[in-house]
């Protein structure tokens, strides 16, 4: 059995690809995702080895999605649109296989064939090698929303035990998002083993008996590494 996770933000949408993959019989659905944000929580959780994924989304893509995930964690990937424009795009993005609205029985068999042939294969595109969409909107928890900080507002990101969390001058959000995709795909700056930087938002580096540390323009604080000083040095030209 394949495990499998489904991202669309229809209800009837979810239900009728469920349908119609469990009737292949060589489907295990972990998930059930309404947006991506959940879905970006359910690959890290739950591993699936494919995501059936919807391309237009509210808020964030399915193209902007690949973007939010570690590429250790980053499953097989079948996209499912009505929209046979992005047919091209998918393909850049090395999805494994395009599926069009209604998904019809016939061509999910072709999936589920392609499916087991690269299970596990050594062939597989290298995850690293995907393409990737830089994060310009950061997406975070805000109650029951989810609210898309625009990078230019952030000033630091902290991991903790629990979790990750975008500070701006308003306060902190929770993020599923990684330290290390905000740093390799938003342009944050490594400070500290717990901490990223927006450069923009630096206003002063303190340095006191060896020790070094970041004020921001609204006043946060944030330790500087030893092993970080010397690149944050030279990323603010001092």
């Amino acid at each position: 059995m394949i495990r499998a996770l489904i991202v669309d933000d229809e209800p009837h949408a979810r239900q009728e690809l469920e349908s119609l993959l469990a009737e292949t019989g060589a489907f295990e659905i972990v998930g059930r995702c309404g947006n991506a944000v959940e879905a970006v929580h359910a690959i890290r959780r739950d591993r699936p080895e494919v995501v059936f994924l919807d391309i237009q989304m509210p808020a964030i893509s399915g193209f902007e999605l690949l973007s939010m995930i570690d590429d250790d964690e980053l499953p097989e990937i079948v996209f499912v649109t009505a929209h046979d424009e992005h047919a091209l795009r998918a393909f850049e993005e090395r999805a494994i296989d395009y599926l069009m609205k209604p998904v019809a029985q016939e061509r999910l068999a072709k999936t589920v064939e392609r499916l087991q042939r690269t299970r596990g294969a050594a062939a597989r595109p290298a995850a690293a090698a995907l393409p990737r969409t830089p994060i310009r909107r950061i997406p975070c928890l805000a109650g029951k929303a989810i609210k898309l900080v625009d990078l230019a507002d952030v000033e630091l990101v902290r991991s903790s035990e629990a979790g990750v969390y975008v500070i701006t001058a308003k306060g902190e959000l929770f993020t599923e998002l990684t330290l290390r995709v905000l740093e390799e795909r938003a342009g944050l700056v490594r400070c500290h083993k717990q901490f990223l930087v927006n450069i923009d938002q630096v206003d002063e580096i303190r340095l006191e008996d060896g020790l070094a540390s970041i004020r921001t323009r609204s006043g946060k604080d944030a330790p500087v590494s030893r092993r970080f000083l010397a690149k944050l040095r030279d990323k603010l030209e001092i």
